[in-house]
């Protein structure tokens, strides 16, 4: 793991190890953890599922492109 990425590739790897964590929970344990922390498609919810959503397309998106957060 590269130790001198920006704060916004730290935040969006954590995003997305939770979304991927939660999806291996649920389909090993059939358990959705975020649904059943913060309640089914509640507005918490909701807000988690879109922040993991778009983490997933950024970082999928920076495997093609360079962090225009991040100083080179």
């Amino acid at each position: 793991m590269d130790t001198k990425s920006c704060i916004v590739c730290k935040l969006l790897g954590l995003l997305v190890v939770i979304g991927a964590l939660n999806w291996g929970l649920i389909g090993i344990l059939k358990l959705d953890l975020v649904a059943k922390l913060l309640g089914d498609m509640t507005i918490a919810s909701r807000v988690v599922y879109t922040l993991v959503g778009i983490a997933g397309v950024a970082k999928l998106i920076s495997c093609f492109r360079d962090c225009p957060a991040c100083k080179k």
